[in-house]
């Protein structure tokens, strides 16, 4: 955010006298999150449950997404609400978490009423983590299932190297032996009776910057891993079409607010968010990366779209800046709080 937003948003607090204040993001509404992870093979998933239904908006901006059940969330679907979230490891492969969290629902009786069965819908999208412990162990079934039951049951959201940021790192244009762990991170503000956050699992190829100051805090790293390396540089190297570029990445976010909005609203609100994405992460929306973000409204105060798109951007940037803070090292790969010297991380 330039320095004159920042000073009108500081007057029109003033007007009004709302102060902005952080919150948990597990208090925006009536949502649970759980997460299951398998850090050995490095990978694992987040799953967002409404018990009533939620209405959803997806705006996907990266060229290689793996996703399910994504024409639901689009204006002309017939579907006007979700009852499961699923943010995933494994690729492609790791889609059948789902099928989990549509069998504990339905056990649940959550779901649409179709006078047979109530059929819960769920979608999810997923990023590429194979590289970074057992490829061959990915978000499956049994996973999804029991992220759903410790959803409702036992809610267990973190952020770190938990769910589907387990196996996440960033900074991979030159392969994994240059690139840092990161994970799963989240922050959420209140602004009068307004809730709004974002949660992020941070897998992309480019460097990651502090949002507000531009300060690179996780990317690229030296060949002996003691410095950065601009990765924007580094393609501006070569004009030539790199064949083999290092398809491993996809940054994957979730906007929750107590606003309500219509699906169509939703999915204008969650491609402002993706400017979080743009002021954090160079480059983003490659090719090489399946960049998604979800919008969700969990309840049914008022308020103007475009404050709450603009508004999402500042928190999705935030939320990208907690999850390379609060990932640990892990699989060989360094995270922030090991390379305190360049981040700028706090003790």
């Amino acid at each position: 955010m330039n320095k004159n937003s920042e000073q009108a948003k500081e007057e029109n607090m003033r007007q009004t006298g709302m102060k902005e204040k952080e919150i948990p993001v597990t208090e925006i509404g009536p949502i649970h999150i759980g997460q299951t992870e398998n850090a050995e093979a490095g990978t694992g998933c987040t799953v967002l449950i409404s018990k009533e239904g939620m209405p959803a908006g997806l705006d996907v901006r990266g060229g290689g997404p793996a996703s399910r059940e994504s024409e639901l969330l689009k204006p002309m679907a017939a579907a006007s609400q979700i009852h499961g979230l699923v943010l995933a490891g494994g690729s492609a492969f790791g889609l059948g978490a789902a099928t989990g969290v549509m069998q504990y629902l339905e056990e649940k009786g959550i779901g649409y009423d179709t006078g047979i069965t109530r059929v819960p819908l769920v979608v999810q999208s997923d990023l590429f983590d194979l590289t970074v412990g057992d490829a061959f162990v990915r978000p499956d079934q049994a996973m999804g299932y029991e992220a759903a039951r410790l959803a409702l049951e036992a809610p267990n959201y973190r952020d770190g190297n938990f769910g589907a940021g387990c196996g996440a790192t960033v900074g991979k244009i030159c392969g994994m032996e240059t690139c840092m762990k990161t994970g799963i991170g989240s922050y959420a503000i209140q602004l009068g009776d307004l809730k709004l956050g974002a949660l992020v699992a941070l897998n992309a190829l480019g460097d990651v910057h502090d949002w507000k100051t531009g300060k690179k805090i996780a990317g690229l790293l030296t060949e002996d891993r003691t410095g950065f390396r601009d990765t924007i540089e580094y393609m501006k190297q070569s004009i030539a079409v790199k064949e083999n570029k290092y398809v491993t990445n996809t940054t994957l976010g979730v906007i929750l607010t107590n606003a309500s909005f219509n699906k169509t609203e939703l999915c204008k609100i969650a491609g402002m968010a993706h400017n979080g994405y743009a002021r954090a992460i160079w480059p983003v929306h490659s090719s090489a990366d399946g960049d998604s973000i979800y919008a969700v409204s969990l309840g049914s105060v008022k308020a103007d779209w475009d404050l709450v798109g603009t508004l999402a951007a500042d928190v999705m940037g935030e939320a990208i800046k907690r999850a390379v803070f609060h990932a640990e090292g892990a699989y060989g790969y360094p995270s922030a709080s090991d390379l305190k010297n360049l981040t700028g991380i706090p003790d």
